[in-house]
């Protein structure tokens, strides 16, 4: 038996492409048993995704990264019976988690209202673009519209001012953790109180609440804060730097470590400099500042600077590759990358919630085939008689139940 804190909680997930299937796999990783309901013929929009493992269209890596271990059924939300399925699943659920745009799922016959009548204890959420209220509730919103209407591409970029996305599609990232999150919350209030929650999270909401102290800058200095490259805006020397072979960054955050850089590189009278002598000044004076450390490490590779770092306890780092993460022991014995059940040499993230005591999954298991679990659901969640199970199937080839 599974000692997962969420073990027992089952989640029925009508998400697609990240920030749904993100929370739900946190969720997963916890525990908790998740049933993810697809349309029928193309499933979620992430299963055409590239790109693709081994050349295989039905393998999307994309699909795969935030999918796997959990159950697959196929039914079609617009006709009777899946719609009789799908109550029949809210019934038996503890979470119901959707990222609909506000009315779809109230226009297939699922309103809040109907939702709680068929399971007064069930946790309902909504991860959406731009959430249920407001004048832009019922926009549709991608990752990248989020960055920018959220202030977040406004910091992102060079020291010349141009603005780019984050890397990874952060905002949708950030909406499935505050969905787990509220999930959580949501079960353990229920828990103590008998409760149920409708949760409402927005993309929008959850990038700005990450927006750290550029909102406060901007407030205090009346300064429209902009992209500063690698640097930090109120900390210095806080940044990546040049060596002769790679890009390093460099992290003083106090005058102590400050006066460890300029050790290091040679030039201890840096930290008595004028210009130099607190954050304030340094954050004041950072190009001059840069030139006087960039100068110097140009002459030595990345890894004797990080030695010498290192040694006087100054934090730093390479600016790993991500073909560097495969080598990189520290992930490696943080079980951070698993290997994906019968796909030889593919790995995805692991799970970064560590419960002391208790081991890690050694492996992510398998993504699921579109529609895989759709007899077992029926049989063993629902308890459908045997009879009623092929009846459907065997009407579900003609026309998806």
């Amino acid at each position: 038996m599974s000692h997962k804190p969420l073990s027992g909680i089952l989640v029925i997930d009508l998400t697609r492409v990240l920030a749904g299937p993100f929370c739900t796999m946190v969720l997963k990783n916890l525990g908790a048993e998740i049933i993810k309901v697809e349309a029928p013929k193309t499933g979620d929009d992430s299963r055409q995704f590239g790109p693709f493992i081994n050349s295989d269209p039905e393998k999307s890596a994309y699909f795969t990264s935030v999918n796997c271990g959990k159950k697959s059924i196929s039914i079609d939300l617009k006709k009777e019976k899946g719609k009789v399925i799908l109550a029949d699943l809210i019934k038996k659920a503890d979470v119901l988690i959707e990222n609909f745009r506000p009315g779809t799922l109230e226009r297939l016959g699922f309103d809040d209202q109907t939702i709680s009548n068929l399971n007064p204890t069930i946790i309902h959420t909504t991860a959406t673009g731009f959430g249920y209220s407001g004048p832009e509730s019922k926009k549709a919103a991608y990752d990248s519209i989020i960055q920018g209407l959220s202030g977040l591409m406004s910091i992102t970029g060079t020291e010349k001012r141009e603005t780019v996305r984050v890397g990874s599609s952060i905002s949708d990232i950030l909406t499935g953790m505050y969905a787990a999150i509220g999930i959580v919350s949501a079960l353990f209030r229920r828990d103590k109180t008998g409760h149920a929650a409708r949760i409402d999270v927005a993309m929008l909401d959850s990038t700005v609440s990450v927006l750290e102290n550029a909102i406060a800058r901007y407030q205090i200095s009346q300064e429209i804060p902009g992209p500063l490259g690698s640097r930090h805006p109120s900390i210095t020397p806080f940044e990546s730097f040049t060596t002769m072979d790679a890009n390093i960054i460099i992290a003083a955050g106090n005058d102590k470590l400050f006066a460890s850089v300029c050790d290091v590189i040679g030039k201890p009278e840096l930290a008595s400099d004028r210009r130099f002598k607190n954050n304030a000044h340094r954050t004041e004076n950072y190009q001059a500042l840069r030139q006087e450390i960039e100068s110097v490490l140009v002459d030595q590779t990345a890894s004797h600077w990080l030695s010498a770092l290192n040694e006087k306890k100054v934090p730093c780092a390479k600016i790993n590759t991500m073909k560097d993460l495969f080598e990189y022991e520290q992930l490696t014995a943080r079980n951070m990358l698993v290997p994906v059940d019968g796909e030889d040499g593919f790995q995805i993230a692991g799970n970064p919630i560590k419960f002391m005591g208790e081991e890690d999954d050694l492996s992510a298991g398998t993504p699921p085939k579109l529609g895989e679990h759709t007899e077992s659901v029926l049989r063993d969640v629902l308890n459908y008689p045997d009879e009623d199970i092929v009846t459907l199937i065997k009407n579900g080839r003609k026309s998806p139940f």
